[in-house]
């Protein structure tokens, strides 16, 4: 693997850490400095999640737009070096109000997501890029996977602990950028920045008007809001359900984490060899339906933790429907469609962690007439239905493999 592939794979890595390091001593953290019970901490939780996502959704296209202007190596070295001081911000936050200012500079800075997956299609030709773009997959499960894990082990040293080794990791992995990145994108395929595009709005609208593509993006939506019920809830649910502790509940994520870097790093490959886009998109939906409503509903927490790898098959969706996009878009507006894409899941980070967790507080909450910790996992599996439904009798055939006009 090149250097510079490799660096980006880290980079993604880092920014889905910003995801799962809070995960395992979020309901400590949010008590420690805010008070109140595990109900009101699992609120507190689902608003710092969300305006996380609230800046990725604002600035996905804004630092798409920039690398499609300027190029991807200065946006990626930049967030890394803005990353690293806001992790620093977050070891040191005394109030809520600190935290959640930190979260503001977080989900700007880990909307880097989008010029990654740009870098990766500037690098690849159009019918590898959904191979390809499952190497970003894996470094955002290997991420998953470091950030509970890392978060886990290091809160039995304190709350704190994982922030400063997040901030070294991120200033680590700058130096590196600083010495292996090349700029990928060619003179010739830069294009003006513009406002109106540089906006999820904008950038939508004008992804939304290229034949096939709307669909294609509802689906991924609809996958995103789905899939964020684990990076929500699942701290809640494990202490609630199977009275887990912070150590347990990171390595459950772990194991979550390595599944899906195996996953989008190689089985991947083997399915879209075999099945071809279309047919992986639907198999992952198939398994995602399956281990949701498992999860939901089964009592024992070592069958629980069994369902968390099969849960991961899931993973082949983003890289085989991001691969379907990318071919329908021109290579200036690569970064456009990835900043969209990366809105589209930040979008779905505001809303789930809402909906996942009041769902979660009304069937855990004291008279609840229905206790039901697994609830959102049913809500999470009723979505995958619906995108699973859009994508089989809206996008048609001919959509999955035309090229961009």
């Amino acid at each position: 693997m090149r250097p510079a592939v490799a660096f980006v794979m880290i980079t993604v890595m880092i920014d889905s850490m910003g995801i799962g390091l809070m995960i395992p001593v979020m309901p400590d953290l949010i008590r420690e400095v805010n008070g109140g019970d595990l109900s009101q901490a699992a609120v507190w939780g689902g608003l710092l999640a969300t305006t996380f996502a609230v800046m990725q959704f604002l600035f996905g296209p804004v630092l798409g737009g920039l690398s499609d202007r300027f190029g991807r190596r200065p946006v990626l070295l930049t967030s890394l070096a803005v990353m690293a001081a806001d992790y620093v911000v977050m070891a040191l936050a005394g109030s809520i109000w600190l935290l959640l200012l930190g979260r503001v500079i977080g989900g700007i800075t880990a909307a880097t997501h989008a010029t990654a997956s740009a870098f990766m299609a500037d690098i690849s030709a159009p019918e590898e890029r959904s191979k390809n773009f499952g190497l970003i997959g894996a470094g955002f499960g290997v991420g998953f996977l470091l950030g509970p894990t890392m978060g886990g082990f290091l809160a039995e040293y304190g709350t704190r602990a994982p922030f400063w080794a997040a901030a070294v990791l991120a200033a680590g992995n700058f130096i590196l950028g600083w010495f292996v990145l090349k700029e990928t994108l060619r003179p010739e395929h830069a294009r003006p920045f513009e406002w109106r595009r540089a906006n999820p709005f904008g950038a939508l609208k004008q992804l939304g008007n290229l034949p096939g593509v709307r669909p294609l993006l509802f689906v991924y939506f609809f996958y995103s809001v789905a899939f964020a019920v684990y990076p929500a809830v699942w701290s809640f649910f494990g202490q609630e359900r199977f009275g887990w502790q912070p150590s347990v509940i990171g390595l459950s994520l772990a194991l979550f984490g390595v599944a899906m870097a195996v996953v989008q790093g190689g089985i991947i490959r083997w399915a879209l060899d075999r099945l071809g886009e279309r047919g992986t998109v639907i198999a992952g939906h198939l398994f995602a339906i399956g281990t949701y409503i498992g999860i939901a509903l089964i009592p024992s927490g070592l069958i629980t933790l069994a369902l968390t790898p099969i849960a991961a098959i899931a993973g082949v969706i983003p890289p085989a429907l991001t691969g379907i996009m990318s071919r329908k878009v021109a290579d200036n507006a690569q970064g456009e469609l990835q900043g969209v894409l990366t809105s589209a899941n930040a979008l779905a980070m505001i809303l789930s962690p809402l909906a996942m967790t009041a769902t979660f507080a009304q069937f855990t909450r004291d008279g609840t007439p229905f206790y039901l910790p697994g609830a959102p996992f049913l809500l999470a599996a009723a979505l995958m239905v619906l995108a699973l439904g859009v994508f089989l009798f809206r996008v048609h055939r001919s959509d999955v493999t035309s090229p961009a006009p």
